[in-house]
């Protein structure tokens, strides 16, 4: 009913201000029908009306699962527009710089009506490659909790990433803010290659890598952890669009040791363009894993345009260079056993703003990268994950064993969220079943910003050495039906980060690990199990029991080291 009503409505509202001529553009025409291009010269009464009109849609309680995908595009110049951005709403800039679209207004993501405030299922929305100029006592509120990226965003005052009341996010990235960030309740947060001029607030795993104005480090007593250089890192690509309406992906080059924003540095020229020609546009209503495979085949990159995307068989991305891109929060649901996607292992494949639902078939995985066994070497031109979003259950009853599986070696994942559901439609313990969320068997992987949760057993599984994370955060599966329905091999429970035993090393900054055991009172012995010798590689380490029934307990933080949190010590550091 949603999704008709809002074509309905948009054909209407387009009809009468004519946003745009769609047979002047043959690129914007190919983005499909969810896909709205501005310009300055156009009426911002009526570009407000129409963002006004979707956000009513996509901000109710039944929203937050409906089959709306939405990308709002500025072409270069300046709006006086308040963009609110609700679910399954991507905001992209079409600038060689943030700076070349600038928002007099706001680009806000605030509380749904009803929640008073809290923000812990403000999800799946994103804002990228533009100015905010804050036109509210300069502050622009972006109160989000995870899948809500702010990638190379400038904000011209402070930035507040809550709505007064809880939240439980976030990512922010190649952004830099003029004035304050204020992180208040925010329960955990990853900041990377970022400025501000100072920060404030936050409760128990804020996480800042190559953040220039990064807060002091005073564990833990606060909940900072500040490292002053990101080693290396190849910033997510951006789209861009010149006068003549043209359009072309700028992929940044891979650079070492860097600390604060990528697009101020004259090294920009060394970018990598890639004309929309050299792209297949996929389109929901008429292309499926036969079709873009077939483009695949050709040499094509693939750009998804917003909708959802019905998968028979995988799509298999099998050369070097592959391109693979989602705007306005595309979503590809598997149809049967298959993997959605598969990735041979081969250099320099990039993945890149994707939402995947499980389908009502299990899969072995979701996200296959590399072949089982896979040991070429891929360092020099390493492949590139940004912004993944996974999903078991909430939209419907998915399952699957495992999310992710990374056998390639020199992966680097920039930002995943992958979530057995606990709440929306399909969802109960033995309904939309889980095991896991990533498995690692990969050497030297890297991961910015690790989010995976309330999977049945271990959530992430490390089997690869010389793998690194900055920042994770997880939360247990709420509904375990009883502690002895969540034994193993001696054990209670599965601890939520689990690297082998044969593992020799392996590095971890900034984990938060939190518990909510409602049905039984389930016991964990540990928090995160590694081979004793690593012990010491993992940097900064909370957990937090939330709630639950009395009795529930996670024992230990790591190996049956630091203090159990239950009912009576709701939080332990490591």
């Amino acid at each position: 009913m949603y999704r008709t009503y809002l074509s309905l409505l948009l054909i209407f509202l387009l009809s009468q201000c004519k946003l745009t001529d769609k047979t002047e553009n043959p690129d914007y025409a190919d983005l499909g029908e969810n896909a709205y291009l501005f310009s300055p010269e156009m009426e911002m009464g009526t570009i407000q009306h129409l963002i006004d009109s979707i956000y009513a849609i996509q901000t109710t309680n039944e929203s937050e699962f409906n089959e709306n995908r939405i990308a709002f595009l500025f072409q270069p110049g300046e709006y006086k527009l308040d963009v609110k951005v609700g679910y399954y709403t991507h905001v992209i800039g079409l600038g060689q710089s943030p700076n070349d679209v600038t928002i007099n207004g706001s680009v806000t993501a605030v509380a749904p009506p009803t929640y008073n405030g809290s923000v812990l299922i403000n999800f799946w929305r994103a804002v990228e490659n533009l100015t905010i100029n804050p036109s509210i006592d300069s502050t622009n509120v972006w109160g989000v909790s995870q899948a809500a990226p702010m990638r190379r965003v400038h904000v011209k005052g402070n930035l507040q990433l809550h709505d007064n009341g809880a939240a439980s996010g976030g990512f922010l990235a190649d952004s830099k803010v003029d004035g304050q960030v204020v992180f208040g309740g925010q329960q955990q947060w990853f900041s990377r290659n970022s400025e501000w001029e100072s920060c404030t607030g936050g409760l128990w795993n804020m996480v800042s890598l190559g953040v220039v104005g990064a807060p002091e480090a005073d564990w833990p007593a606060k909940p900072y952890l500040s490292i002053n250089e990101t080693p290396f890192v190849r910033e997510k690509p951006f789209w861009t669009m010149n006068d003549a309406g043209e359009m072309w992906l700028e992929v940044p080059v891979l650079k070492e040791k860097t600390k604060g924003v990528s697009w101020e540095s004259e090294e920009n020229g060394n970018n990598t363009k890639i004309n929309s020609s050299e792209f297949y546009i996929a389109n929901p209503k008429v292309d499926n894993a036969e079709s873009i495979n077939a483009a695949l085949a050709q040499g094509k990159n693939i750009l998804f345009t917003p909708g959802i995307y019905w998968l028979k068989n995988s799509i298999e991305v099998k050369k070097p260079g592959t391109i693979l891109i989602g705007m306005g929060m595309p979503s590809l649901i598997p149809e049967g056993e298959n993997p959605v996607i598969k990735i041979a292992d081969v250099d320099n494949v990039t993945l890149s703003s994707i939402l995947i639902d499980a389908g009502l078939f299990k899969t072995d995985q979701l996200i296959q990268i590399g072949e089982p066994g896979a040991d070429s070497d891929h360092s020099e031109n390493p492949t590139f994950i940004y912004d993944l979003f996974i999903r078991v259950g909430g939209f419907h009853a998915g399952t699957t064993r495992n999310c992710v599986t990374i056998n390639s070696n020199n992966v680097v994942v920039d930002h995943v969220w992958l979530w057995r559901a606990d709440h929306g439609n399909g969802v109960g313990w033995d309904i939309n079943k889980a095991a896991n969320g990533l498995t690692v068997n990969g050497k030297n992987v890297t991961i910015y910003g690790l989010f995976n949760e309330h999977f049945q057993e271990y959530q992430t599984i490390w089997n690869g050495e010389n793998g690194t994370v900055y920042f994770y955060q997880c939360e247990m599966p709420y509904y375990v039906p009883s502690p002895e329905a969540w034994q193993h091999d001696g054990k209670n429970g599965y601890a939520s980060y689990k690297v082998a035993d044969h593992v020799t090393n392996h590095q971890a900054w900034g984990l938060g690990i939190y518990n909510v055991f409602f049905n039984s009172a389930a016991l964990v012995d540990y928090a995160i199990e590694a081979p004793q010798n690593l012990e010491q590689n993992f940097h900064q380490a909370t957990t937090i029991w939330l709630g639950g029934n009395e009795g529930s307990e996670v024992k230990s933080i790591i190996n049956g080291k630091g203090a159990a949190v239950n009912k009576g010590n709701r939080k332990a550091t490591w």
